[in-house]
């Protein structure tokens, strides 16, 4: 999810290391044959429909070196909105558009663009290819109706971050958060507890978090029907209570990922709920106090039951328009190579998806030792363990065709959350939702 930050694709850090090479898996997967090519010099072009990110283009580069002449890769970047990704993406194929080969879909879109008919189906040693060693939360949100549409790219997966100045160790629960928070607030020091609180798919994400950690539904697991249940009640119940008692930010309701990094950044919080780009970001900005930073699950909704956080990231799908599918499976296998997928996560801060890279302790530089100016996944990802433990208890956001109404109807629904009534707000919810899911496929 939900998922912006400057200079890049979504939250996950955004890596200062200079542009280095990468060694490519897809050089092996073009001298088994996985995927048939067409003859050197051949000028056909895989076009990459892709949100910016800050170091895509290099990673495209290395592609186009293992394509050795017989396709050119060229990345399309698209706006920085991901409603304004979505919509793009969705207005061209629905036309029929030809032109565009691989998809970059956030998470939520794979079913939507699924039901479609806009995404190929990965069969075969390309659908074995995609799944080697991915981690099972990323590999579910690839496919719908048990196919998969979609390669995972990068994931990503929300923390609890702290200072251990302010508190020495990190609250387990929902509960105890606010307990501390409040006595913080007493002694007069930083107590607020921030997340994504404006009305925006950040919101559905803390609620879609609390609902699953409560063991809730907020729809069937089809996606076709409105559930509701006694979790999903009493998510909203800890929502409304967590603020409204005078323990978060004042500008709660406006605050997206990077407005809540620069709160706690500036000491105003005690308890940050987000994305690992948070990291590369103070570490950047306030090195000195670095040491301090610290990072845990996120915290308990009930006690005793560990969180089930809430996945974000990118898939790469092959539109069923695209006139050169071969090629297309091979440069999307290739951009997201566990090599490339290293390379990312260093310099862009996106997570990887195959669980295998967070142990891959070579520096960009072989040839050196890991250093700061040389970095290995420990230099970028200290968090890497809690990252995998997160990953490996994780929820999805429904998987309906119809997320993006849903979600437009529940972040309004929720916001403020200061002002939910939660039985009134669960009966609300039901209601419109039910009215969302009568949409059939894509709405551009």
């Amino acid at each position: 999810m939900g998922k912006k930050r400057p200079g890049g694709q979504q939250p996950g850090g955004a890596g200062r290391a200079p542009a280095r090479s990468a060694a490519l898996l897809a050089a092996g997967l073009v001298g088994t044959g996985l995927i048939a090519g067409c003859s050197s010099g051949s000028g056909l072009t895989v076009n990459v429909y892709y949100a910016p990110e800050d170091h895509f283009q290099d990673v495209v580069d290395n592609c186009n070196k293992a394509a050795a002449g017989r396709y050119r890769i060229v990345y399309n970047k698209l706006q920085r909105g991901s409603d304004d990704q979505r919509i793009q993406m969705a207005r061209r194929l629905a036309a029929g558009d030809t032109s565009m080969d691989v998809l970059g879909l956030d998470v939520t879109w794979v079913p939507e663009f699924a039901e479609a008919g806009w995404a190929q189906e990965w069969t075969g040693q390309n659908k074995a290819a995609a799944s080697a060693g991915v981690l099972e939360g990323p590999l579910e949100t690839a496919g719908y109706q048990g196919k998969l549409y979609s390669a995972p790219k990068n994931t990503n997966i929300q923390l609890l971050w702290y200072d251990d100045r302010i508190t020495p160790r990190p609250p387990k629960t929902w509960d105890e958060m606010m307990r501390m928070s409040q006595q913080l607030k007493s002694e007069h020091k930083p107590y607020s507890v921030v997340f994504t609180g404006a009305q925006y798919e950040g919101l559905v994400v803390v609620y879609n978090t609390l609902v699953e950690s409560l063991g809730g539904h907020i729809l069937s697991d089809d996606g076709k029907s409105v559930v509701m249940d006694q979790g999903a009640v009493e998510a909203l119940r800890l929502l409304k209570e967590v603020t409204s008692t005078g323990i978060t930010d004042p500008s709660l309701t406006n605050q997206k990922e990077d407005d809540v990094r620069q709160t706690f950044q500036r000491g105003d919080a005690a308890f940050e709920l987000n994305w690992p780009f948070v990291y590369a970001s103070y570490a950047e900005e306030n090195p000195d106090d670095l040491a301090h930073f610290k990072w845990a699950v996120y915290p308990e909704a009930k006690a005793g039951q560990p969180a089930k956080t809430t996945i974000g990231g990118y898939d790469l799908a092959v539109s069923t328009y695209s006139q050169h599918k071969p090629e297309a499976f091979e440069a999307a296998l290739c951009l997201r190579s566990p090599e490339n997928q290293k390379y990312s996560a260093i310099n862009d801060g996106v997570p990887p998806t195959i669980e295998s890279v967070y142990h891959d302790d070579v520096p960009l530089d072989p040839a050196k030792p890991a250093s700061t100016d040389n970095p290995n996944m420990a230099v970028k990802y200290p968090m890497r363990d809690t990252i995998l433990d997160a990953l490996k208890a994780a929820a999805l956001r429904p998987l309906s065709p119809a997320y993006q109404n849903a979600s437009t109807v529940m972040s309004k629904v929720l916001s403020p959350p200061s002002a939910i009534d939660p039985q009134a707000t669960a009966d609300k919810l039901r209601e419109q939702l039910d009215d969302a899911l009568q949409s059939k496929g894509v709405i551009p």
